[in-house]
């Protein structure tokens, strides 16, 4: 439950505001020394020390509706705390100090290097995850490895010469053969072009798919119609023309009757109306005016229910095993809790004399990974480098799709308080990379993405195309725009120019 601060934006006495931002600095400190303290013992990493307490600080803080604060410390031509994340007390510090002033007290300032620590902070953190910048940029552009890769040279150096500095590979795809390939052509590009890339490669992970479809010849899921998702292959059935197999049979021990299905990236809306001991009644209540084709090896979410799956499988331990001696980067799929980072951890310390060199990225793509992301950060960053992945796709439907922009935009924030790189996910420049024509509201997203650390492009015929607008896109927007700071170039469109 937020805390509404009693300022009012009328208020003009200086000294009212001095004592209200006194007290809150006095009460985050005592909250954020006690979740602090909390954290500690999984904090091993000398170099994520002062951002932990900073994140602190931060989540502290933003328990508060700070509104009425902001409208009060506008007139007066002070921080209304808008751009706080990165370094909360000397903002808050010097905001008080210059109150102070004003009041005819003599208050410390904050050492001018204490306001950039959280910045320098950041770039440590992302350089140790994705290496240093490249000269013409901050954002860097993560690019996912098509399988034809493996045997085309010309294509991972084409990419790299045009702005790559991170290939994509997913292990849900290819075999370890293909993703040796794919790395052997980017360490000889490395070579020839004196350019650096890191490696990421992507854990499979628990995913819930259609298996094993049945379907009337040509008909469509339409709303109101009814589809049967089974624990085992189905059979026919003349009551339920229409089902599925699901790929994971613990979901069936969990969900409830009434609870929401989406499947294929939400193209289809159900509820559950009947719960089977081996099977799941749906009824469509979301599809197009024609229906949705119903299709095979397409995800199921399952917004509503708490699922306890393991977030490594066994295919994840068996591919870790080549993941952990070749990546630079583990994107670690369907992560939901500190523990399943500890999982990773462990399973990398069998398998590595230091597992902590190599840096594990967590995709955020469901609502518990969400909720848990500040204990998520703390296991994570607290022993090795660390990222996160806004995986838009999955959490737009576990969220629902109005809310993916201010839930992404509340991640950035958390993330840029914990001095933790964050990659801008999910079907950047979709239509350029598969049709070699934007959408004007890509671009627009494209562009937004400055307030990232990386960019992730997926595969598709026109990526050597959408590498090269990316790389320009950013290279522009880096002039305009930092994370969340307006950058105050000169405008050249009106100088008659």
């Amino acid at each position: 439950m937020q805390t509404r601060l009693s300022t009012s934006p009328t208020q003009t006495k200086p000294y009212e505001l001095l004592n209200t931002l006194r007290d809150l600095r006095q009460d985050i400190c005592d909250e954020g020394n006690e979740i602090f303290a909390q954290w500690q013992p999984s904090i091993l990493r000398r170099s994520f020390y002062l951002s932990a307490h900073n994140l602190a600080l931060y989540l502290a803080l933003r328990k508060r509706d700070l509104r009425p604060l902001q409208a009060a410390l506008t007139p007066w031509g002070l921080s209304s705390l808008g751009r706080i994340e990165a370094r909360v007390l000397p903002n808050l510090d010097a905001v008080i100090s210059t109150l102070g002033a004003v009041c005819g007290e003599d208050i410390p300032r904050p050492r001018a290097n204490l306001f950039a620590r959280g910045e320098r902070l950041l770039y440590r953190q992302t350089s140790h995850v994705f290496g240093e910048p490249p000269d013409e940029r901050r954002v860097r552009i993560m690019v996912t490895m098509p399988t034809e890769a493996a045997g085309d040279y010309d294509l991972i150096r084409d990419l790299l010469e045009h702005g790559m500095n991170c290939i994509r590979i997913n292990c849900a795809h290819d075999t370890p053969k293909e993703w040796g390939a794919m790395i052997t052509h980017l360490r000889r590009a490395e070579a020839e072009t004196g350019l650096k890339c890191k490696v990421s490669m992507d854990l499979g992970g628990p995913k819930i798919r259609t298996q094993n479809i049945i379907v009337p010849d040509g008909e469509r899921l339409k709303i109101g119609d009814k589809l049967r998702l089974t624990k085992d292959k189905p059979e026919k059935s003349d009551d339920y023309p229409f089902q599925a197999q699901c790929s994971l049979p613990h979901i069936f021990e969990a969900v409830e009757t009434g609870v929401q299905v989406w499947i294929d990236d939400g193209k289809l809306g159900c509820v559950v109306e009947t719960v089977e001991p081996d099977a799941l009644v749906l009824t469509v209540t979301q599809a197009s005016e024609k229906g949705e084709k119903l299709k095979a090896e397409k995800g199921i979410n399952f917004p509503d229910t708490e699922l306890t799956i393991p977030a490594l499988t066994e295919q994840d331990l068996i591919d870790l095993d080549f993941v952990a001696h070749n990546a630079d980067i583990i994107n670690y799929s369907f992560v939901q809790e500190a523990n399943d980072v500890a999982l990773l951890q462990q399973a990398l310390a069998e398998r590595l004399v230091d597992p902590t060199k190599i840096a594990i990225v967590a995709k955020v793509e469901t609502r518990r990974a969400v909720t848990n992301l500040p204990e998520i950060m703390v296991q994570a960053a607290g022993k090795q480098p660390f990222g996160v992945m806004i995986a838009r796709g999955d959490l737009a439907v576990e969220i629902g799709y109005q809310r993916l922009a201010e839930m992404q935009e509340q991640i950035l924030w958390l993330c840029e308080a914990a001095h933790v790189p964050v990659i801008w996910a999910t079907q950047v420049l979709e239509n350029l990379v598969k049709k070699g024509r934007p959408s004007r509201a890509e671009m627009t997203d494209a562009a937004m993405a400055e307030r990232s650390e990386c960019v992730m492009l997926n595969k598709g015929a026109y990526i050597r195309e959408a590498v090269t607008i990316l790389d320009d896109v950013l290279q522009r927007m880096s002039a305009h725009q930092s994370k969340k700071t307006a950058q105050l170039r000169a405008l050249q469109s009106w100088q008659g120019n």
